[in-house]
């Protein structure tokens, strides 16, 4: 039996994150009357988010698509948008390169020399992966980059300003997360 029902399948649910009391790098996702921990950046949030600085956006954030491991982890079916990781596959973190806050794909036999996050990581945190819209559609230089929902590291650890999730939880939200589902830190 399911945790929580959609009603009407036309209705876009809100991801409402807030800080847990107690420990601002952790937090309380609430969707649908359901209420599930996670983790947040090592800088709590912020309003005023910069590039490196460990901090979870105070924001609302559509997502847009995701990415998944899928010889690591089966997945339910969803309306989102999912593209399965290759190696060659980056994501480039440096404010000063063209492709800043993009997905880049290495060429064979070549490296990728700016900063970049590696998207088949061997701790399985981008087994799962969701691309939020965070300095995306409206790209600021040092805005902030790779802000994704993701999986969490054991203990809950602290992200480095993402939303991460244990791999249950993020398999019960699949199904009702499409592109548009807004995520909601309020701080």
């Amino acid at each position: 039996m399911p945790l929580f029902r959609v009603q009407n399948l036309q209705k876009q649910w809100i991801l409402v994150v807030r800080t847990a009391p107690g420990d601002r790098r952790r937090a309380i996702i609430s969707i649908g009357g359901l209420s599930i921990p996670a983790a947040i950046g090592r800088s709590g949030t912020s309003a005023f988010k910069r590039e490196g600085d460990g901090a979870t956006p105070i924001a609302s954030m559509k997502l847009i698509s995701g990415f998944t491991r899928g010889e690591r982890m089966r997945l339910p079916q969803t309306p989102l948008a999912m593209k399965r990781i290759s190696p060659d596959m980056l994501w480039c973190d440096e404010p000063k390169h063209a492709a800043y806050n993009r997905l880049v794909t290495k060429r064979a036999g070549s490296s990728f020399r700016p900063s970049h996050e590696e998207m088949t990581r061997a701790d399985g945190l981008y087994d799962v992966c969701l691309v939020m819209d965070w300095n995306i559609t409206c790209r600021k230089r040092f805005g902030g980059s790779a802000i994704f929902f993701h999986l969490i590291k054991p203990g809950y650890q602290p992200t480095a300003g993402c939303i991460a999730v244990h791999p249950r939880d993020m398999k019960r939200l699949l199904p009702h997360l499409r592109k548009g589902t807004v995520v909601k830190v309020v701080g």
